[in-house]
């Protein structure tokens, strides 16, 4: 073995603080994604469809603990091009689920969390190693990602509120 395989290797080997935020990243987007078995099916829900049901504030607390997934990765060494795919299922995740009703049925078969933290997986799990994120660029991606879902989440609330004002007569 070459000494720069044994390297990447080594670079994905998960040390004992990458085990245990594993293991926390697992239970945050089981919670959001697979934590609620829907009885007499094999399928499972998880509070992030149920918070989006909440106009705005829902889709903001899903997104955080979304984000935060998107974070630790990074600090575990997740290449660029990964974080992106990451912070692109989240996106779409919050975009879909702005839509009443039919966006919170098409964010219970998304599971933007379960994709993300396959990708955490697959990466821990490989010999190859892309470029390792900065931490200007993870800041970017964050903040861009803020901005996007707090868009999607005003336009939400905009809507809902010109909804009412038309239904109402207000």
């Amino acid at each position: 073995m070459s000494r720069s395989s044994v390297q990447n290797s080594a670079a994905n080997t998960p040390n004992k603080s990458h085990v245990a935020s594993l293991r926390r990243l697992r239970r945050i987007s089981n919670l959001l994604d697979n934590a609620i078995p829907i009885p007499g099916t094999k399928y499972r829900i998880g509070l992030d469809p149920i918070l989006g049901l909440l106009p705005g504030g829902g889709d903001l607390i899903g997104s955080i603990f979304a984000g935060y997934i998107v974070f630790k990765s990074a600090q575990m060494g997740v290449p660029r091009e990964t974080l992106v795919k990451m912070a692109t299922n989240i996106v779409l995740d919050t975009v879909v689920g702005t839509v009443p009703v039919a966006g919170d049925l098409i964010d219970v078969a998304w599971k933007a969390n379960v994709k993300n933290i396959e990708l955490l997986d697959a990466h821990l799990g490989s010999s190859e190693v892309g470029k390792k994120a900065d931490w200007l660029f993870v800041a970017a991606l964050l903040l861009g990602l803020t901005l996007i879902i707090g868009g999607m989440i005003f336009l939400s609330v905009m809507l809902f509120g010109w909804l009412f004002r038309v239904i109402t007569g207000r």
